[in-house]
């Protein structure tokens, strides 16, 4: 909701740092996308010689060292995808996020050096690729070459962009490296492509590339095989020691990142592609394992996708679980969100609650089994009917609109008083925005501004 993005940006100065944990860019924001539905094919004939065929594996992108982290956190909270604000305080955005980034810097650089000082999910990705393109030509016998587009860090979406267009790439696989689709997620990388590949004038004007896009990979079968041969590395590492202490049961805990819960009111199909994950995922596990569903990652007040992950912990302890694997299930490579958050925070939150045998799956990395199927994937979408970036966006809603600013505030439109009411509501919002100008000039929390 217009109104609830406002909140969340109070919520991130106000309740810490858990967005800020995932990344920095240059001071240099993605404009907003203003004509979404207009992208053009750019052809749908492929030339009689041998074609060059591309695969563009999209991410989120991470600093890499600390002085990257506020450029990446400006450019996360300047992405409109990911806060939206009503229209009529748009232009206030990127002054907003550049004051959020800011004072997010030094907490982020905090968790990043935790890790080792920076995000490695541009060398998982880089491995990712070199691993695919590898396999696609093993397997398949097919020459690709893998370019990488992250949205908020180098390289960015539009520099391999650029490379697309300068080795005059035929045809093109988009695929994004999240299993489940999300508005937030794939669907603003995909936002990206639209508006390039839309422009007029751009770097694709007399191309004749075709592409088409994966929207959301979770059900295939080698993707599931190898995230339920890791779990089972896991469930097997328990010792008969341990087993004997503290009981044969096991359980597995997916955790999955958050999104606002109003992302899924207006029909994202995030929730529902990773419960059906989870449950696909889950008859491939041993017999007896009990599963469990949570998420993590959330921001302030708002309500996000539930249960949350810092809440399940306590209660499976309290219930008496002592033997946990926990599964990042919608990150494909490790990054602050499973080396900090899930390895240090959650850790130390369930062994406090008396879970006394942690076990965390690693993400699929350069797992094999995972490569070669999205090596199989990149060849099933050559021989599939095209799907493009307009289309994706279009099956996913990510050209939903948030309900209005009024209905998100509770003003009534039908009333005598509808304009005289909208003006107020306004003002409330403006009022918002001004407590988060106040919040950074303190340098404090604004609940710290009255004593609390």
């Amino acid at each position: 909701m217009n109104a609830r993005g406002v909140l969340l940006l109070l919520s991130l100065l106000v309740y810490g740092d858990s967005f800020g944990t995932i990344g920095s860019h240059r001071f240099r924001a993605r404009e907003r996308i203003d004509d979404r539905f207009h992208t053009k094919l750019l052809a749908a004939t492929i030339p009689p010689t041998k074609p060059s065929i591309g695969v563009l594996l999209l991410n989120l992108g991470g600093p890499t060292e600390q002085n990257d982290v506020e450029g990446f956190l400006y450019n996360l909270f300047a992405d409109p995808d990911i806060i939206r604000l009503p229209s009529f305080l748009a232009k206030l955005q990127k002054p907003i996020a550049y004051f959020i980034s800011k004072r997010r810097a030094p907490k982020s650089q905090e968790a990043y050096r935790s890790i080792g000082g920076g995000s490695p999910i541009v060398r998982y990705t880089n491995e990712q690729a070199s691993l695919i393109t590898k396999a696609v030509k093993e397997r398949h016998g097919v020459d690709v070459k893998a370019y990488i587009g992250m949205r908020y860090w180098y390289p960015f979406t539009e520099q391999a962009l650029d490379e697309i267009a300068e080795d005059g790439v035929d045809s093109l696989v988009i695929l994004p490296l999240y299993p489940q689709f999300s508005v937030s997620t794939s669907g603003s990388s995909l936002r990206v492509l639209q508006q390039e590949f839309s422009k007029a004038d751009g770097r694709f004007k007399d191309s004749k590339m075709t592409h088409t896009v994966v929207s959301s990979w979770y059900d295939r079968p080698g993707y599931v095989e190898s995230m339920a041969g890791l779990i089972k590395e896991q469930l097997d590492s328990f010792t008969d020691e341990e087993l004997r202490k503290y009981g044969e049961e096991k359980h597995v805990l997916f955790s999955a990142h958050g999104v606002p819960q109003s992302y899924i009111e207006n029909g994202d199909p995030y929730q529902a592609q990773i419960e059906e994950c989870v449950e696909v995922i889950s008859k491939e596990l041993p017999e007896g394992v009990k599963v469990h569903l949570s998420y993590q990652s959330r921001v302030g007040p708002i309500e996000w996708l539930r249960p949350y992950t810092d809440d399940v912990l306590p209660e499976l302890g309290s219930s008496g679980v002592k033997n946990l694997v926990v599964v990042p299930i919608s990150f494909v490579s490790e990054h602050i969100e499973t080396l900090e958050e899930i390895d240090m925070e959650y850790r130390e939150l369930a062994e406090e609650n008396g879970i006394e045998n942690w076990r965390r799956c690693p993400a699929l990395n350069s797992d094999m089994t995972f490569i070669n199927d999205m090596a199989d994937l990149v060849v099933d979408s050559l021989n599939s009917p095209i799907t493009t970036v307009t289309e994706a966006c279009i099956a996913n809603n990510c050209d939903i609109e948030d309900k209005t600013l009024d209905e998100a505030i509770g003003i009534s439109t039908r009333d005598e008083a509808r304009m005289a009411e909208r003006l107020n509501g306004r003002i409330a919002m403006l009022g918002v925005v001004g407590t988060l100008l106040l919040e950074l000039a303190s340098g404090k929390g604004v609940l710290h501004l009255f004593g609390m």
